[in-house]
């Protein structure tokens, strides 16, 4: 696999793609498709309001896009609110239009446009004509609040609970292009099984779906193979991995089979006794021995080289992972919304939003005639501010009216009086496993 860019790369080709064939923002996501949304969840605005519902969509996908920015500002700097006053929005407004809003258009324009995306860019670069996915899980702080903690939960263990509540995310990726094919999250305490259930349906025909191996399981293998045209799955053998050798293909590629427990069994009564696999051992040189776990039976189309090699593909969902927490969210605290369903809206927002910047380094990566993993997120991430904050002042109308507001809006930079420390000092988030650091008396650490 070629390297990774930095952004000094990733900036140089752009320059070379015409000004017009820079990212419009909106060609993804025109407004008929958000319109078509808000018509089939039946949210659409009836009542003219300053914020109707077609513009509280982009709000909530410019929470994520812009961190730094509090709600109300991203409102008056890209200008969504309409022109029928000089008055700047009210934040008791805007979260009342979120309200209003609910989470159900980002969750049907997720699911529309991931699926023609991701899909699409998979088959565009496949495995051995196969569309190649990844199937992992995270989590991401929100807002420290009684409802969310009761709702989501979080880690509980001897240092006490998680200083945050926890979401626990899992999604289906396309690993070649970071495009989010599906994505199923909820409360930290149900098992990363629980919602990958959900996305095994997703998966097209004629794939290849690399599993963590947290993954490990009858049923998901039993899922997969029934349920579509030659799906496929690689996986990291766990050490206590017990098989029958049925046929040797080579050395360290065998065909084995596998007993399904009565446990399973006694769950989904549908399973198997015996599941045939193919069992791959390799080393690489300053590593331990690895062995791997897959449906891909023909060695001849499926060398066991070109397999493994695949395998450690895996790591682009941990990428997308990062650049998503990272890059887009930047690594702040937690999610904004204090309330359960807002948090729900916020999250698929942040989802549809990640996928919209992957989408344009798609674009863009043909019109530089590179694979999409070589542009960088964070250069394409940072030219898209630029040009979101460029078109805000292009719109017409919106030049006069930030004028006519900008006395009210410099009010906002005025900060209240301090209040007096009613709380002791804590932290949330202990940084280091390691014990602190104390002064040394009489030979022992205090």
């Amino acid at each position: 696999m070629a390297p990774r860019t930095d952004l000094s790369f990733c900036l140089s080709l752009l320059e070379k793609v015409l000004p017009e064939q820079l990212p419009s923002l909106t060609q993804d996501l025109p407004a008929q498709l958000i319109a078509q949304a808000l018509q089939s969840t039946g949210h659409a605005t009836i009542r003219r309001r300053r914020l109707p519902a077609e513009q509280v969509v982009w709000l909530v996908l410019c929470m994520a896009l812009f961190r730094r920015l509090s709600i109300v500002n991203i409102v008056d700097q890209l200008g969504l609110a309409l022109p029928t006053s000089r008055r700047p929005v009210v934040a008791a407004a805007v979260h009342q239009a979120r309200a209003r809003l609910g989470k159900e258009p980002l969750v049907w324009l997720f699911e529309q446009t991931a699926s023609t995306w991701a899909l699409r860019s998979a088959k565009e670069h496949d495995f051995h004509g196969l569309s190649l996915f990844a199937v992992d899980g995270t989590t991401l702080r929100v807002a420290d609040s009684p409802e969310n903690r009761a709702h989501f939960g979080g880690t509980d263990t001897h240092r006490g609970p998680s200083g945050y509540p926890l979401l626990r995310l899992v999604a289906l990726m396309a690993v070649r292009s970071h495009l989010l094919a599906a994505a199923a999250f909820g409360p930290y305490g149900t098992h990363e099984l629980g919602y990958a259930d959900s996305l095994w349906p997703k998966l097209p025909s004629r794939s290849l779906v690399i599993l963590d191996r947290g993954y490990f399981a009858a049923w998901v293998f039993h899922q997969l193979q029934t349920s579509g045209g030659e799906r496929h799955f690689v996986i990291r053998l766990r050490k206590d991995f017990k098989a029958r050798v049925v046929k040797s293909l080579g050395r360290g590629d065998d065909l084995v089979e596998i007993r399904v427990s009565k446990a399973a069994r006694r769950q989904h009564p549908e399973l198997p006794e015996t599941m045939l696999f193919r069992r791959l051992l390799y080393q690489r040189k300053g590593f331990r021995p690895q062995a791997l776990l897959t449906s891909l039976l023909d060695d001849k189309t499926y060398p066991a080289t070109d397999v493994i090699e695949v395998y450690h593909e895996r790591w682009e969902i941990e990428l997308g992972y990062d650049e998503l927490k990272t890059e887009l969210l930047e690594q702040r605290e937690s999610l904004r919304s204090k309330s359960v369903s807002a948090v729900e809206q916020e999250a698929w927002g942040v989802l549809l939003a990640y996928n919209l910047v992957r989408q344009e380094m798609v674009r863009i990566g043909k019109l530089c005639n590179v694979a999409p993993y070589r542009l960088s997120f964070a250069g394409m991430l940072t030219m898209m501010w630029q040009l979101w904050q460029m078109m805000s002042l292009r719109a017409g109308g919106t030049i006069v009216n930030l004028m006519a507001s900008w006395d009210a809006q410099m009010q906002r930079l005025l900060l209240p009086k301090r209040r007096p420390r009613s709380y002791p000092r804590a932290v949330k988030i202990k940084m280091s496993n390691y014990d602190r650091k104390r002064p040394i008396s009489d030979g022992k650490r205090a």
